[in-house]
């Protein structure tokens, strides 16, 4: 099996920071997981449930290694549209393509949560039409629970999961079970500790090791976290989104911060745990783009991810549970054995906090990763 090449969440620091203040009608969230009213609705227009897709093109923009190699001609031979399938690295890139101000072209895009959130506050997304989306009957009923889109209104979930702690077994004398251990490790694990360089995520450890929101905005524990964080440098080996699983498996790292479908659990000596003071709900999302022109399409392509033969290739191949009760019903019994993570039910997954767009206060988490890599 392959997994994603590319992680979902790679930094592009300065471009945050310009999108926090682009899209400054995110009003953000507050210190909790309650989510501000929603901007009114991108488009009041009806679509046509009986609309000739043949006569429609889509374009569509996901991570690489997310989807199937050969996606578009299976959507193709099914709905009979033509596809077109770009990719971006990173959330930023494509958010800069979409609040760009000018059509991108893009039908349908692949965006993290508050990502999307970000998206409708600015009245780029079209609402969801459930009776274009039967498929939806396949998700679980948590899925419709998520802080930053409760209902499933502009958003529909491709995969979920949380993030915590992937260790050696062999390597260490004790298993990690606090954020702290990431942060203050033990003397054998010095120097051989990662933890991840994208702006929210440099912050998890310390902020929830504080007892904090994921997604607080106040200054007085930002500088909290700032100072914790600081503090667990010496400790590290390096910030790192992308070759944790690696240098684990190499012996190079003992403890990483990691991503749960990014940890080589099916590794004989690696486990992957969630600290006892808990962590966040990510969740990577589709969504329609307000300027589509083919929203029938757009909706049924959606339609066609949602089918339990397509949803559970992203478990098969990247080891992400997909909120599709259907498709994780299908996952095979021996991969979720060698692969924990896969084993965890919605319930223990929203017991995670979910990262909501902050708006214009995502610039302080810009500003905090910066200084805390910056500083001696």
């Amino acid at each position: 099996m392959s997994r994603a090449r590319y992680p979902r969440r790679l930094p592009a620091v300065a471009l945050v920071a310009g999108l926090a203040l682009a899209v400054s009608a995110c009003g953000g969230g507050t210190t909790g997981t309650v989510v501000p009213e929603a901007a009114p609705s991108a488009s009041a227009e009806q679509l046509n449930p009986n609309a000739n897709l043949s006569k429609q093109n889509l374009t569509i923009s996901v991570w690489p290694g997310y989807t199937p190699e050969d996606l578009a001609a299976r959507v193709e031979e099914k709905l009979k549209v033509k596809v077109k399938v770009a990719t971006h690295d990173t959330n930023e890139i494509i958010m800069g393509k979409l609040t760009a101000g000018a059509d991108s072209g893009i039908d349908v895009a692949f965006v993290s949560g508050q990502y999307a959130q970000a998206l409708n506050e600015a009245g780029l997304l079209e609402p969801i039409h459930p009776e274009l989306i039967p498929n939806l009957a396949n998700l679980y009923p948590e899925a419709k629970e998520l802080a930053y889109d409760p209902g499933n209104t502009f958003s529909v979930p491709y995969t979920w999961g949380t993030t915590g702690i992937c260790y050696r077994t062999d390597l260490l004398k004790t298993p990690p079970t606090s954020w702290n251990d990431l942060l203050a490790p033990p003397v054998d694990a010095r120097k051989k500790v990662t933890m991840m360089t994208t702006e929210r995520w440099l912050a998890l450890p310390a902020v929830k090791a504080l007892g904090l929101s994921v997604n607080t905005k106040s200054e007085e524990d930002l500088a909290k976290v700032k100072e914790k964080l600081i503090a667990a440098k010496p400790y590290l080996l390096g910030y790192d989104d992308v070759t944790f699983g690696d240098r684990l498996k190499s012996g190079e790292a003992v403890m990483v911060e990691a991503w749960d479908g990014w940890c080589p659990t099916s590794e004989k000596n690696i486990k992957f745990v969630v600290p006892k003071e808990g962590s966040d709900l990510w969740v990577d999302t589709m969504v329609v783009l307000k300027s589509s022109k083919n929203k029938e399409a757009a909706h049924a392509f959606i339609n066609f991810i949602l089918d339990p033969k397509i949803h559970g290739w992203a478990a098969l191949n990247i080891l992400y549970k997909v909120p599709n009760k259907a498709a994780m019903d299908k996952v095979p019994a021996e991969l979720k054995q060698k692969n924990a993570p896969l084993q965890m039910s919605p319930s223990e997954l929203l017991a995670g906090e979910s990262i909501i767009d902050l708006g214009e206060d995502s610039a302080k988490y810009t500003r905090l990763a910066t200084e805390v890599k910056a500083a001696q």
